[in-house]
C-alpha cells in the first residue's frame, strides 16, 4: 500500500462537508483520488483537494485499482447498492449512518463486506467523542458498578423547511425513517454501546402537528434488560430552538451524565470525573451546526483499521444493534405491544 490510503468519495451533498474537512485535516495520511456524483457542474464548483478526478460514472472509482477504500455519503436508500459494488471491487468502505433504512438491506451490506473480507466503518461519530470514551472505559471497568438504569434525551428542532428542502426527506423510501433513524440515532447508538442490547422494547412514535411528513418526528421508548435494568428514551425534531442532547446511567457504584459531550461522573465514594468538553451537535435549525472533531475520529481509526488489519472502532456489525432497537420501537408503536430481542442475534 502507499503511504497515503487512497479514497474515492461518493456523493456531494449538504452532509458531505464534515467529511471533506476531515480529508483535509488527514492529508498525510489520505488522499482522494475520486469523488463521484450526479451533478458533474457541482462537483467542479466544489474546492476538491488538488489532485482530486470528479466523475459522474462510478465505476471509475470501482475499476481504479490504485483507490484503497470508499466514503459513501449517498442517501440511505442507496447504500446497500453502492457498498455491494464496493466490495466486489475490493475497497473498504466508510459509510454515513445509517447503514440503510432498513435492517434487512442493512444486513446485506454488512455480509457484502465480511464476503469480500473488506473493512466495514459506520459515520456514528457521537462514539469517538472523549467523553464518551471516557464513559466507555468507566462502564468497562465497572467503576460505576452494575447498571440500573439510564435515559437518552434528544431534543431537537428541525423547521417544515428542512423537510421540504430534499425531496423524500423524512420518508420510508428515502431515509428509513425520522427522527429515529436521521437524528437519534447517533446518541441511541452511543447508549446501546454503553449498555448493551435491552431484551424486550416498549415503544411509540407519532408526528406533531408541526411538521408534514411520512415518519415520525417525536418517539419514545422503555428498554428492558435482561438483569432487570431499564432505560428510557426520548427523541423528537420538534423541540425549538433545539437542546444539547444527554445520556444519564445510573450505577450501583456512581451515576453519570453526558449531555453534548461533557462527561460528569459521581462516584459513590465522592469522587468527581470529568471529560470531554460540551459542543453544537446540529441540534437546531441549522443541521450542520457542529464540529467536524468527532467525523475525523471515525475516519482517522478507519484509516488505521484498514493499515492495521483490524476491525473499526464503529463497525458495520456493531451498527447492526441501533437499527434492530429502532426498528424494534416502531413496531412496538404500531402493534400496540412490547418487542422481544434476542441480544445474541445481531
Amino acid at each position: 500500500m502507499e503511504q497515503r490510503l487512497r479514497f474515492g468519495v461518493i456523493g456531494s451533498g449538504m452532509a458531505a462537508a464534515p467529511h471533506w474537512r476531515s480529508l483535509a485535516d488527514l492529508h498525510d495520511e489520505v488522499e482522494v483520488a475520486w469523488v463521484g456524483a450526479r451533478d458533474l457542474a457541482r462537483l467542479r464548483a466544489q474546492a476538491l483537494p488538488g489532485g482530486t478526478r470528479p466523475t459522474t460514472r462510478l465505476d471509475d472509482i470501482f475499476e481504479d485499482r490504485s483507490v484503497h477504500a470508499v466514503l459513501v455519503l449517498t442517501p440511505p436508500h442507496t447504500h446497500l447498492e453502492m457498498v455491494q459494488r464496493a466490495a466486489r471491487a475490493g475497497k473498504h468502505v466508510l459509510v454515513e449512518k445509517p447503514l440503510d433504512i432498513d435492517l434487512t438491506r442493512a444486513r446485506s451490506l454488512v455480509e457484502a463486506c465480511d464476503a469480500a473480507g473488506v473493512r466495514l466503518a459506520v459515520m456514528l461519530q457521537q462514539r469517538l467523542r472523549p467523553g464518551a470514551l471516557r464513559l466507555a472505559e468507566l462502564m468497562g471497568s465497572g467503576a460505576l458498578g452494575s447498571l440500573i438504569g439510564a435515559s437518552a434525551s434528544v431534543r431537537w428542532w428541525r423547521p417544515q423547511s428542512y423537510y421540504d428542502a430534499v425531496p423524500g426527506r423524512g420518508t420510508l423510501g428515502h431515509d428509513g425513517g425520522g427522527v429515529l433513524m436521521t437524528q437519534a440515532i447517533h446518541t441511541l447508538d452511543l447508549l446501546l454501546s454503553l449498555t448493551g442490547l435491552p431484551v424486550r422494547i416498549s415503544g411509540t412514535v407519532h408526528t406533531s402537528a408541526l411538521h408534514r411528513m411520512e415518519c415520525e418526528d417525536t418517539a419514545a421508548a422503555l428498554l428492558h434488560y435482561a438483569d432487570g435494568a431499564t432505560a428510557v428514551v426520548r427523541a423528537t425534531t420538534a423541540a425549538c430552538p433545539g437542546y444539547a442532547e444527554c445520556i444519564e446511567i445510573d450505577g450501583t457504584r456512581g451515576t453519570a451524565t453526558l449531555a453534548s459531550g461533557e462527561l460528569k461522573v459521581l462516584l459513590a465514594s465522592g469522587e468527581l470525573i470529568q471529560a470531554g468538553t460540551p459542543a453544537a451537535s446540529g441540534g437546531g435549525a441549522d443541521p450542520m451546526a457542529f464540529d467536524h472533531a468527532p467525523h475525523r475520529a471515525v475516519l482517522h481509526d478507519f484509516v488505521h483499521s484498514v493499515r492495521d488489519g483490524r476491525r473499526p472502532a464503529v463497525d458495520g456489525r456493531s451498527a447492526l444493534e441501533v437499527q434492530r432497537v429502532i426498528e424494534a420501537i416502531v413496531a412496538s408503536s404500531n402493534q400496540g405491544r412490547s418487542i422481544a430481542l434476542d441480544p445474541s442475534s445481531c
